[in-house]
């Protein structure tokens, strides 16, 4: 079959490109601004790209037109598709019709913590001896990259987005997967482009906890009034919990959390000792853990593999050092998310560095100031905040930074100018500092910028 995905270098659909071609498929695909790293990857795998959406496309012969949600009406190849009559699908819906049957499906759902939980939990597949197939919306260096599929494998490991499947189905891509293991990991309301309050958000979760089996799984955080709620209105699956009073708990015995115990009902499970600091990341590897067991490996084993864990690129990655200042990239875009970014970045350098928060609130939900109201109290435990937003023109945020958080007083820096705002933090910059850039895009490369200008300014002495 001659599969054409429109929309493949997003990360979901270029993982699905792989899947694809693993599955024995030819593959083409197309997208406005083909670009690495996606790009790149998919080219290696002989991936034909095409840069844009022409009508011309239909004239490839494809048996079949996967459409991304980036693909709404008007794109001129979708109109020539529909104009045409030609078959097409949604990814979710593709995954599920052709990969996903016959699998035992683990999905990763939650409004934080998929993509590390996702990475998690096929590393620990990986490590068993049995590897898992998986679709995680991130890489891990453990892995290398962010989809695999071999049809021997029976354990398919996906993150499991609530983002809506396509413009033709508006439910959340998760509903397509029917898992019999799932974790859900927490539930706030994000998404603000789509879900017009929580419990919009908490019903596509209750239609996930429909299709999980009585002989399946599902593992949730002890205390989330949402996810009581979801599970309120009906569960027909055995429940596991994790986090403060739940079955599966972590005591640390680090401040940072780096190294702690993991409780099973009580019983010592094993010693996690790792790289990864702060209290999300300890949730998320009792959830990974939690689902593990279910799938058949043993408590100690994956706390074995997690101890060889390295995290996931864009959460909390070290970019580098220059003249005495670390530069981080995080993919950090909802206030608690945020929030939580800081404080596992504070509880690492400890109280007395100093972090500079580097900001663009760039995901739709944040564009449009729905959770604006929170940013202050979330950058709280930063020292200095750097907010890139422009107020007008096309891509304005629906709120003005200056306003919102003018309760930071001379620790806020804001403007909508690149070259402006590294300068701004470069002169701020003293060694030993920490910067902390948080973003759900590229952010125009201000890492790298950061890096360059750091490397090229006088070197200068310590507090």
């Amino acid at each position: 079959m001659h599969v054409h995905i429109l929309g493949i270098c997003g990360t979901f659909m270029g993982g699905l490109a792989l899947i694809a071609r693993a599955a024995g498929h030819r593959v083409t695909g197309c997208d406005a601004g083909v670009y690495p790293p996606m790009s790149t990857q998919l080219r290696e795998q002989g991936i034909d790209l095409i840069e844009g959406f022409d009508a011309g496309q239909t004239g490839l012969g494809a048996d079949l037109y996967v459409v991304g949600n980036v693909v709404s009406r008007g794109n001129p190849l979708m109109e020539a598709i529909l104009d045409q009559g030609l078959p097409y699908t949604s990814g979710p819906q593709w995954l599920a019709d052709h990969v996903l049957g016959g699998q035992h499906v683990l999905a990763v759902a939650g409004t934080h913590g998929k993509t590390t939980t996702s990475a998690m939990l096929a590393w620990i597949f990986e490590q068993s001896g049995e590897p898992a197939n998986f679709l995680i919306g991130g890489v891990a260096p453990d892995l290398g990259v962010s989809a695999r599929y071999d049809p021997a494998r029976r354990h398919f490991v996906i993150e499991a987005d609530e983002y809506d499947t396509a413009f033709f189905d508006k439910r959340s891509k998760f509903v397509h997967y029917r898992p019999r293991t799932a974790i859900l990991n927490n539930l706030e309301y994000d998404h603000a482009d789509i879900f017009p309050d929580l419990a919009a958000i908490e019903t596509q979760f209750h239609h996930l906890v429909r299709t999980v089996p009585a002989s399946g799984h599902l593992v949730r955080p002890a205390a989330s009034d949402a996810l009581d709620r979801v599970l309120a209105r009906g569960c027909w699956t055995p429940v596991e919990t994790f986090g403060p009073g739940g079955d599966w708990q972590a005591e640390p015995e680090t401040d940072d959390g780096r190294r702690c115990r993991i409780l099973h009902r009580g019983r010592p499970a094993g010693t996690l000792d790792w790289s990864l600091a702060g209290a999300h990341n300890q949730a998320n590897a009792l959830a990974a853990l939690a689902a593990a067991r279910h799938a058949g490996i043993a408590a100690e084993d994956g706390i074995a593999a997690l101890n060889r864990f390295q995290g996931v690129r864009r959460r909390l990655e070290l970019r580098g050092t220059r003249d005495g200042v670390a530069v981080y990239d995080d993919f950090a875009h909802h206030p608690s998310a945020i929030a939580t970014t800081l404080d596992g970045l504070r509880r690492r350098v400890g109280p007395h560095t100093r972090i500079l928060a580097v900001i663009e609130p760039r995901s739709n939900t944040m564009k449009l100031g729905t959770m604006a109201a929170r940013l202050p109290a979330a950058l709280a435990g930063a020292d200095r905040v750097f907010c890139h937003g422009a107020t007008q023109g096309r891509h304005a945020l629906g709120w003005d930074p200056r306003q919102v958080l003018a309760g930071l007083g001379e620790r806020l820096w804001t403007g909508d100018d690149l070259d402006a705002l590294a300068d701004a933090v470069c002169d701020a910059a003293q060694p030993g500092d920490q910067v902390l850039v948080m973003s759900n895009g590229s952010f125009g490369g201000i890492h790298q910028t950061l890096l360059d200008r750091l490397a090229r300014r006088r070197p200068r002495s310590s507090p």
